[in-house]
């Protein structure tokens, strides 16, 4: 396949001719032997003719080619793209993508053609947002979060090429900017006599077995908060953490845990002994709503049996503490205070790493590695103790 240049005169109304350069390409002949031609341009001079004859015959050859249409990049995220992946990833994700696109890419790219997208374009996007794309202050997003949204444009545009709209994936040469090597983030938590003054505080609280929970296990948030009885095997004193209730656009909405992946944590009996009584209390609550309560199996909920929204969960934590002679901590930090505890009492941290539902030990061992040092010098000791008597 070879195709050829034709040149065309365009008279205006006003008697102005211009001439434009196209590349003809002759497409297989129908099922009934009739044959098509396609028609790209119009190119300004011939040698642009030339160049773009030559890459759209080796595109043929080589099975890249894709017929020229004229998809905007807001029609195809806004009407194609997210509709598609909104039953494939989590609704907080999807929300995520939705609101990155709509704030931060659409407004600038979204009237170009699919094919218009160039590595170029979109590293002066990204520049751009740097320089000045927050949204409700002055300057620019950091270069995490556009490095985040440069991901989204790949996503959205492999599955472009997936469909057949484009040939390649121009976010694959683009040049997002690298996030700086930042110091870790330090850790706050509790040791063990301040979470031991927490739990004797909270005692008689509507919502103590939560924060016992939450404690003593090492759930997240929304796991706690999407807990069912179902999930509870008392007879072996066992949590199975399959759902996690999430906030996204404010509305509370059910979904996977974090990773997709459920676990089962055992559970101490103290733990179980909590359960067990707010079983009781909340059977009360269901006897005095009668047909109104909404029971939806959490074990923890409203009055009503309703959800507890995460932000509201977080928000008592938030004005217990700050009655307490305790040092500040988030709701999230009785994770890490679970975590920290864990590892100095020498449980292993493969275990630890599977009672947080991290993805694997190592990541557990980067992200408490302010235990380690006092572990080390343990080691050290015993090593040095070793060799001594040896």
């Amino acid at each position: 396949m070879q195709g050829h240049i034709r040149k065309r005169v365009h008279t205006n109304k006003a008697g102005r001719q211009t001439i434009n350069w196209y590349v003809v390409i002759e497409l297989p002949r129908d099922a009934e032997g009739k044959r098509h031609q396609k028609w790209h341009g119009g190119y300004r001079t011939r040698r642009e003719a030339e160049a773009a004859r030559a890459r759209i015959v080796n595109e043929f050859n080589t099975g890249t080619y894709v017929e020229p249409n004229g998809i905007t990049l807001s029609e195809w995220v806004t009407h194609h793209w997210l509709p598609r992946i909104k039953d494939r990833v989590k609704p907080s994700t999807f929300d995520s993508y939705r609101r990155n696109v709509a704030l931060h890419v659409l407004p600038s790219l979204g009237s170009r053609q699919l094919r218009q997208l160039t590595p170029p374009v979109l590293n002066r996007l990204y520049s751009d947002l740097l320089a000045e794309g927050h949204m409700t202050k002055r300057g620019g997003l950091s270069a995490k979060t556009v490095r985040y949204i440069h991901t989204i444009i790949h996503k959205s545009l492999a599955d472009a090429v997936d469909t057949g709209l484009i040939a390649t994936n121009v976010a694959t040469r683009a040049k997002p900017p690298r996030p700086r090597a930042r110091l870790a983030t330090e850790i706050s938590f509790w040791e063990p006599h301040e979470l031991r003054t927490f739990l004797h505080a909270v005692s008689g609280h509507r919502l103590e077995a939560a924060w016992h929970v939450a404690a003593m296990t090492g759930m997240r948030r929304g796991e706690v908060l999407g807990l069912r009885w179902k999930d509870i095997d008392f007879d072996n004193a066992r949590i199975s953490v399959r759902q996690a209730l999430v906030s996204v656009a404010y509305k509370v909405i059910a979904s996977t845990p974090k990773n997709h992946h459920a676990r089962v944590i055992d559970i101490d009996e103290g733990t179980t002994d909590q359960l067990r009584a707010h079983r009781t209390c909340q059977q009360g609550d269901r006897d005095e709503w009668g047909v109104s309560y909404e029971d939806k199996d959490l074990v923890f909920c409203k009055e009503d049996g309703s959800p507890i929204h995460p932000h509201t969960f977080s928000q008592a934590f938030e004005r217990l503490t700050a009655k307490m002679d305790l040092p500040t901590i988030r709701l999230h930090d009785l994770r890490h205070t679970h975590a920290s505890i864990a590892l100095k009492a020498g449980v292993p941290v493969k275990v630890i790493s599977e009672r947080l539902g991290h993805e694997n030990p190592a990541f557990t061992m980067k992200q408490y590695a302010h235990v380690i040092p006092g572990m080390q010098a343990e080691a050290a000791a015993a090593v040095a103790d070793v060799i001594a008597s040896s």
